[in-house]
């Protein structure tokens, strides 16, 4: 498996970037987030995934863990495959793909190409449940410590400490992020917050 790859961009085309290592250009499929961070013959390093059919073996190249983490997630979903997965990541950030799917909100997954209600609805479905399912342990009590205040507060929490665990990040790590934040906040601002924090670490 080829974690990922070095070197210098010599070129660029829509969903598409060629890192050039040691010689050979590697190809690899990506999104317009990332394509935005690159530019032709300056140096970059990709964190990669690669996805192997019958007839195909694909490099899929991403700037960062959260991007790379969000791909494979949608790629565990029934039915997504790698280019309704760099739709979606083109049209959202890491950020705004995982407060979808904390939040439930297939709506915005249609905005993007190739994606309908149907694949969006089951995305939602099947990521929620997974979360579900790596935070069943977590004590309920957990939430309340938290936020310290009401039930809508204690949603948010809860939701932001979802968000973190769709970029890839521990429900511990995601918990110990948006400890003590204000009850005031948003989700999307306590999961802001929670990655500048985690950041620091």
């Amino acid at each position: 498996m080829i974690y990922s790859v070095h070197g210098k961009v010599v070129h660029m085309e829509q969903n598409l970037a060629v890192i050039e290592c040691a010689g050979v250009g590697y190809g690899c499929r990506t999104t317009a987030y990332t394509l935005s961070q690159l530019a032709i013959g300056e140096e970059a390093t990709l964190l990669t995934c690669m996805n192997v059919r019958e007839d195909a073996v694909e490099l899929f190249g991403f700037c960062d863990s959260a991007e790379l983490n969000c791909f494979k997630m949608l790629l565990s979903v029934n039915g997504v495959g790698p280019k309704a997965a760099l739709s979606i990541l083109s049209d959202l950030s890491p950020q705004g793909f995982a407060l979808c799917v904390a939040g439930g909100d297939s709506k915005v997954l249609t905005r993007s190409p190739g994606i309908g209600k149907k694949i969006a609805d089951r995305i939602i479905l099947e990521l929620k449940d997974k979360l579900a399912k790596q935070s069943e342990n977590i004590p309920a009590e957990s939430y309340a410590e938290l936020s310290q205040v009401g039930t809508a507060v204690g949603n948010n929490v809860s939701e932001a400490v979802s968000a973190l665990v769709v970029l890839g990040f521990s429900s511990a790590q995601a918990q110990k992020a948006v400890a003590g934040l204000s009850p005031d906040l948003s989700v999307s601002d306590m999961v802001k917050e929670g990655l500048k924090r985690l950041s620091s670490i």
